[in-house]
């Protein structure tokens, strides 16, 4: 198979589940993030912890580890995993800390597995739904808020070894 090669289709152009029973399970990780851009006075409710629905961080941390676990059941061609390990950290971004001005929650996700195929999709969902829950639970005043940069920052493990995003 080339790098060029999409694993999830077939000879024929179908879909499927790619078959990894042959393949050996070594520890994987993989890294992902997001970030809610919101109006500063959204931020701060979140940060004096006085958002109408309760605890916004608590419940997005929660949130994206219960969708870590729950990746295949959203994800079609996703293998069921045994997660291993799944931390959502969730940190208010002041004005001026990042280059386009803008405020919010940022949203890194960390998960792991010893298994047969990566853990990149469960890393990404957490942080998806934990950016979501974050939007759920501000909606009520501020619904421009934004959910933007949601990507993978790391992959480790398995055949390919270590993949980083570059700065």
């Amino acid at each position: 198979m080339t790098e060029q090669q999409l694993t999830h289709i077939d000879e024929h152009g179908d879909v499927r589940m790619v078959d990894v029973s042959q393949k050996a399970d070594t520890e994987r990780v993989a890294v992902a993030e997001g970030f809610n851009a919101m109006n500063p006075a959204t931020l701060a409710l979140i940060v004096e912890g006085k958002a109408a629905k309760g605890a916004v961080l608590a419940c997005a941390r929660v949130a994206g580890v219960m969708a870590a676990k729950q990746t295949s059941s959203l994800i079609p061609m996703c293998h069921p995993l045994n997660n291993t390990k799944a931390k959502v950290e969730c940190a208010p971004v002041e004005a001026g800390e990042r280059e386009d001005g803008r405020v919010g929650i940022h949203v890194t996700t960390t998960c792991g597995v010893t298994g047969k195929t990566g853990i990149e999709m469960e890393a990404l969902t957490a942080a998806s739904v934990a950016c979501l829950t974050v939007y759920d639970m501000c909606k009520a005043v501020d619904r421009g808020m934004e959910i933007m940069d949601v990507r993978l920052l790391k992959k480790d493990g398995g055949k390919t070894g270590l993949w980083e995003r570059e700065a």
